[in-house]
């Protein structure tokens, strides 16, 4: 009885040594995102924010903060805001719009693939390259835009809307190309909610004697409403985030990480570079809030997913 006990004994504290292992080897394997995530995200953002309280020869002091109160960068600012916000929920609705149609395909059919994988790859196509796509196109010498003028199809109406073709120079005009990648990024954050519909809650709406609208105005919408409401924020972040596409179209400032790059650059303030950091500062806050909401959102929106 006593063999059996040490047995035993022996056989639970090599039981218990497992898990402790697989815990190392799970750190182990997360050492090397955690060292990239340091170096190239978490080091940088510190220092540029850190920037902000300090002089230009390295003092301590509260001067820069005084950026905050230019009505320039306030209005930058603001301008940055209801772009985002503009294209959020455009894409949003328009990405929605996309999923909807997708429900009624198959899953594993050749529509759905090829969607999923262009959705996959626009989501992520911005930056100088959208840019220079846009330009091309719909520019002011863009090949769209000149072949309306040859072929006689322009009119007033487009010539005012389009500002023969400054339009796309402009902060308004940013939401053309943000809305490239913004729509293709909901049809992937918003699919799997859609697709955690069940058909039985459709089935029992239909056995009560529900329509489609009740379905879809006291069923569906209040399941969706979490996820649909968080991808709307995460749109948010991504076009509030956003530079190099801004960048290579707008010249000078108008949104607030251009500022950033104004202060950096002194082309707007000479002499105050780390009011930068000040700017930095506001957009990392704005986005602790923004991603603090979605993951409250996300949170909800995963319940229904179980």
């Amino acid at each position: 009885m006593t063999a059996a006990v040490s047995t035993a004994s022996a056989t639970t504290a090599r039981g218990a040594g497992k898990p402790s292992r697989r815990r190392s080897a799970v750190w182990l394997g997360l050492t090397p995102f955690a060292i990239y995530v340091i170096l190239f995200l978490a080091i940088p953002a510190v220092l540029a924010v850190g920037s902000g309280f300090f002089t230009a020869s390295g003092s301590f002091t509260f001067a820069n903060f005084a950026a905050v109160t230019d009505p320039t960068l306030q209005s930058d600012y603001l301008g940055t805001v209801a772009l985002s916000a503009a294209t959020a929920v455009v894409g949003a609705v328009v990405g929605a719009l996309i999923c909807f149609a997708l429900l009624g395909t198959r899953p594993d059919g050749v529509l759905r693939t090829v969607i999923d994988s262009a959705s996959s790859v626009l989501a992520q196509f911005g930056g100088v390259m959208l840019a220079f796509a846009f330009i091309t196109t719909i520019g002011a010498q863009g090949l769209i835009t000149q072949w309306l003028v040859q072929a006689g199809l322009t009119s007033n109406v487009f010539n005012n809307f389009n500002n023969n073709g400054v339009l796309l120079y402009q902060v308004v005009g940013l939401s053309i190309p943000y809305l490239y990648f913004q729509i293709p990024l909901m049809v992937l954050v918003f699919m799997p909610a859609m697709e955690g519909l069940k058909e039985t809650w459709g089935e029992a709406n239909a056995t009560l004697g529900g329509t489609s609208f009740t379905y879809w105005t006291r069923i569906a919408f209040p399941i969706l409403a979490p996820a649909f409401f968080g991808s709307v924020i995460l749109l948010f972040a991504n076009s509030f985030s956003s530079y190099a596409t801004a960048a290579a179209l707008i010249s000078q400032g108008g949104l607030i990480s251009l500022d950033i790059r104004g202060f950096i650059n002194s082309e707007t303030v000479i002499g105050h570079q780390n009011g930068a950091g000040v700017l930095a500062l506001a957009m990392v806050i704005t986005m602790i809030i923004v991603m603090y909401v979605y993951s409250v959102l996300e949170r909800r929106a995963s319940r229904w997913r179980k």
